[in-house]
This record gives C-alpha cells, sequence and structure tokens, in this order.
C-alpha cells in the first residue's frame, strides 16, 4: 500500500501498516505518478472541511479531484470519497464542493469508479469530533434538534473497512453511501444521549431551535472573519444539521459489505476511552 503525504507520518496508527510513503501533494504530478504506478486501485480521501469560503473548498474537493484524476492510471479503479452531504448541495458551500467534485469525475469520462459517500465520521484521533465529547464531558445542559431530524453515523474504522471493501471490488461506476448498522439515522437526542454515556454523566437537555443554531453559525462566521481562522461551524452547517431527514434508502447502499463493528453506544464509549487514554478529555469521576 503506498500513500501520498506532504512529510514521513510518524502517527503510532500507521506503525502496524508501515505504508510506502510517496511525499508530495496532489500538485506534483511526479508524485501522483510515482504514488499510483502499477495500482489496482487508487482511493482519494483528500478533502477540505472547513474553509473560509466556497472557492477555498473547490481549491481542494474539487480541483484536487480533478488532479487525481488526470495523473491516476486509466486501468485503476478509482474510489473518491465523498460526503452524504453531497446528496444535498444547496444547504452549504462544503456540501456544494463535496458534489461537484463528484461531477467533475463522472464529467472527465474516465469510467472505472466508485464515489462513496461517508455520514458523520467519528473515531479516534479525530479533534473535530472531539468538540463533542468535551462538551458533553463538561457542559451541564446538551442541545438537541427537533424530533424530526435523523442523521447516519459511522466509526472511521467501520467506513475504513467498507470503503476498502468497495475499492478491491470491480468497478461499476456507481455511487454508494455508507452507515453504521442503522441506515435509517439517529434522532438528535439519541446521540447526545450516547455521548453523555460514553463520558459518564447524565446531563439534562434543551432543544435548540432552528433559528437559534442558524444565529450561531452566523456568529461563528462573524468569529472567523476576524480571526482569519477557517470556522467549522458555519450557516451552512446549520442548514445541514436542521436537514429534516439523511437517512439513507436501500437503493443508496452497497451490499455485500463488511459488518459494522460498533453501534452508536460502543463506537462512542471506545472513543471517549481514546480520548482519556491519550489525556485530551478527563477521565469522568464515576469511572474512576
Amino acid at each position: 500500500m503506498r500513500i501520498l503525504a506532504r512529510r514521513d507520518p510518524s502517527h503510532p496508527f500507521w506503525r502496524a501498516i508501515e505504508p510506502e510513503v510517496v511525499l508530495g501533494d496532489l500538485a506534483d504530478a511526479g508524485a501522483m505518478a510515482r504514488l499510483c504506478d502499477g495500482a489496482d486501485a487508487v482511493v482519494h480521501g483528500a478533502g477540505l472541511i472547513k474553509a473560509r469560503s466556497r472557492p477555498e473548498f473547490d481549491q481542494v474537493n474539487v480541483l484536487g479531484v480533478e488532479q487525481a484524476v488526470r495523473t491516476s492510471p486509466a486501468p485503476a479503479h478509482f474510489v473518491l470519497v465523498s460526503s452524504l452531504a453531497a446528496r444535498e448541495p444547496r444547504l452549504s458551500d462544503y456540501a456544494a464542493s463535496k458534489r461537484a467534485g463528484e461531477d467533475a469525475l463522472i464529467a472527465s469520462g474516465r469510467g472505472r469508479f466508485t464515489i462513496v459517500r461517508p455520514p458523520g465520521v467519528y473515531g479516534p484521533d479525530d479533534r473535530e469530533t472531539f468538540a463533542l465529547f468535551q462538551a458533553a464531558r463538561t457542559w451541564p445542559v446538551l442541545p438537541v434538534l427537533g424530533p424530526a431530524a435523523r442523521t447516519p453515523l459511522i466509526h472511521a474504522a467501520d467506513a475504513a473497512a467498507q470503503i476498502a471493501a468497495l475499492a478491491a471490488r470491480a468497478p461499476v461506476d456507481a455511487t454508494y453511501a455508507l452507515s453504521d448498522a442503522r441506515p435509517d439515522g439517529y434522532a438528535w437526542r439519541e446521540i447526545m444521549a450516547a455521548l453523555a454515556a460514553s463520558v459518564g454523566r447524565t446531563p439534562r437537555y434543551a432543544a435548540v431551535p432552528g433559528a437559534g443554531l442558524a444565529l450561531a453559525g452566523a456568529i461563528s462566521e462573524l468569529a472567523s472573519g476576524l480571526s482569519g481562522r477557517a470556522p467549522i461551524f458555519t450557516r451552512g452547517t446549520a442548514r445541514e444539521f436542521l436537514h429534516p431527514d439523511w437517512s439513507l434508502a436501500p437503493a443508496e447502499q452497497a451490499t455485500g459489505l463488511p459488518a459494522p463493528r460498533f453501534g452508536l453506544a460502543d463506537g462512542f464509549a471506545a472513543t471517549a476511552a481514546w480520548y482519556v487514554d491519550e489525556g485530551w478529555l478527563q477521565q469522568s469521576p464515576s469511572s474512576s
């Protein structure tokens, strides 16, 4: 297995795999040629999840796909890791950029591809979802959205196993969405309750109106403009959260993939335990 990286990875997760590292980035045609030389499958997982503008998203999520398609060998199975958000591109700049990346692959005429749309992915070493665990550990009241809103989730290890299984198959130029064993998704109250349980707490809950969530997104964007940092939460993110139903239809799912190892409760518990072991999260007094 080869990976493309700007620097030699030193993370412990790589120790059991020991991949061949090709130093470079998507704009480095020589590095891409070395990466893809003789490959049966090319998995393109590079993506930007926060940016200050749509052009910043497109630079990675669209132009990066185009570059990868141009420099990967035509016989290889090209697997694009997109996002379930691409199903609703009008909701946010992120969603629109992920859909545009899919469209760029399809329009290339390359063929022999699979597009994979993971839902919300969580797991060890994820700094973005860590904020949710930290909130569950410290906030006395946790916010919940309306009972109609549902979203599927998947642990990173299960997402990786399913993507690898799709990459090993013969390409059929199709788009598939991933999930754990609940493709119908979870209500936000379920998600917050599982988060709280994973850190040993039983908090109170408060319903958050859509207008309040949109206001929080606007404030986050304003703060980003003042600091120059890309916001992870925006008005577009709020619209994604408020979308009434991200549930997966059977036609969106591939059959015969590895069964998920983690459900919501045990997946969150394992992730929280990793955060505690690594010192990111303070251990709950009830579990000490």
